[in-house]
């Protein structure tokens, strides 16, 4: 694994604490098949970007009006990152100085909404996001909060009901997006919702937003008011976030952004940002993200052929649940054993689920960071294979060391980087 030159030797010789740490990570990294949906391996040139010296920098303010001088470089990535996503995605406007996708959200919250104000989100039960309007979170502290879900025979969001909700609790936003829903989200029909009730509408696209760069899922810019994202997960780019809007919002967004919420940007993320985007504009970023999906159905297909439960039968992006109540198997139990063996999952609660999310009746699986270190179907399939074993047999440490001696080869096959050298 390669870091920016000198960074890592500079970190031995000051830090040797941290130093060993982040070798162990790297460790668990590379020789770990990682399944977190919510997780990439971002490129060399992205952590080189950064982890360069725009750290050093302070710029508040936005790109020709900041408040320090000297920004004049600090203003070229920016501009970088602006022009790049705006083809990647289509919009009229975007600011790429929210540090993360939670602030993005408050972002378009705060833009044109008051506390109090009502919110209509998908329930965090069913597959939806702390910022979304859950009661332990700001935007259900801030705002009236309301849910919907998916329905309880299909597991898909039911949009007859989500409009009868709309209509019953009249929000000023409807929220749409999710973080453990695996079908495909109709864009129009919640446009049509939210027009119906004169609500905003927020749409994000946190998890699926490299798929849409790619054209593997509709694209929401067209329909949605605003439009948040993280900017790691499968746009594999730094850990960070992204806002965009029609351009009525403009002033508003950036005026939320700073001063509203933050202060200086992190002009190193920020350039992380542009070279990610620039990645995402090539053929091989596309190419990538229908392997990406290609192995989720791989997955997915191969544990139903197993008997396994798979919350709304199947997916259409880049992860799913996995029900192992038929199994006899917790959520918590599976992550413990799956990790012991090599395979990092995390627990998740199932739509109607009767456990606490602390133990939880499933597992979330997602292929972002399978797929970028190059493995194919029928690595998915051998990964079926071994995590089958592992779910028989949870509690055995024997099983466990031994899936993990194969899981261990595996990933030896394929570099951490595989996704980034040249063919």
């Amino acid at each position: 694994m390669r870091h920016p030159v000198g960074t890592m030797k500079a970190i031995q010789e000051t830090d040797h604490d941290v130093w060993a740490a982040i070798r162990d990570e790297e460790k668990r990294q590379r020789e770990k098949l990682v399944l977190i949906a919510s997780e990439n391996y971002a490129s060399p040139a992205v952590l080189g970007a950064q982890g360069c010296v725009m750290t050093n920098k302070y710029a508040e303010g936005y790109a020709g009006r900041r408040y320090y001088g000297g920004c004049q470089h600090v203003d070229t990535v920016e501009a970088l990152a602006i022009e790049r996503a705006k083809k990647l995605f289509g919009c009229e406007h975007v600011n790429v100085q929210p540090h993360s996708g939670s602030s993005a959200n408050m972002a378009a919250y705060l833009s044109v909404l008051k506390p109090g104000d009502a919110i209509l989100g998908m329930d965090l039960a069913h597959g939806g996001h702390l910022t979304h309007g859950h009661k332990v979170n700001f935007s259900g502290k801030l705002f009236q909060s309301y849910s919907y879900g998916v329905d309880r025979e299909t597991e898909c969001i039911d949009y007859d009901a989500v409009q009868r909700i709309a209509e019953d609790c009249q929000p000023r936003m409807l929220v749409v997006g999710a973080s453990a829903y695996s079908r495909i989200l109709d864009f129009s029909r919640f446009r049509d919702i939210a027009q119906a009730v004169g609500a905003y509408l927020l749409v994000d696209i946190a998890h699926i937003a490299g798929l849409i760069a790619a054209g593997l899922h509709p694209n929401p810019v067209p329909y949605a008011d605003f439009v948040t994202t993280t900017t790691h997960k499968t746009l594999r780019g730094p850990r960070s976030g992204m806002i965009m809007c029609k351009a009525e919002h403009a002033k508003a967004v950036d005026k939320i952004i700073f001063p509203g919420l933050q202060g200086g940007p992190l002009m190193h993320v920020v350039a992380a940002k542009a070279v990610a985007f620039q990645e995402a504009l090539s053929p091989a970023f596309t190419a990538y993200q229908r392997q990406v999906v290609a192995n989720a159905k791989t997955l997915a297909e191969g544990f139903l052929e197993r008997g396994y439960r798979v919350v709304s039968g199947g997916t259409d992006n880049h992860l799913f649940l996995l029900n192992l109540t038929p199994k006899g198997v917790t959520g918590k139990d599976a992550e413990t054993g799956l990790d012991a063996a090599g395979i990092v999952v995390n627990k998740n609660a199932i739509p109607y689920d009767e456990k606490p999310p602390a133990v939880a009746s499933g597992i979330r699986i997602g292929t972002p960071v399978v797929a970028t270190r190059g493995m194919g179907n029928p690595d998915m399939q051998a990964m079926v294979a071994l995590m089958d074993r592992v779910l028989q047999h949870v509690h055995d440490a024997k099983v466990q060391r031994e899936v993990k001696k194969d899981v261990k080869a595996m990933c030896a096959r394929f570099p951490i980087f595989h996704a980034y050298q040249p063919v």
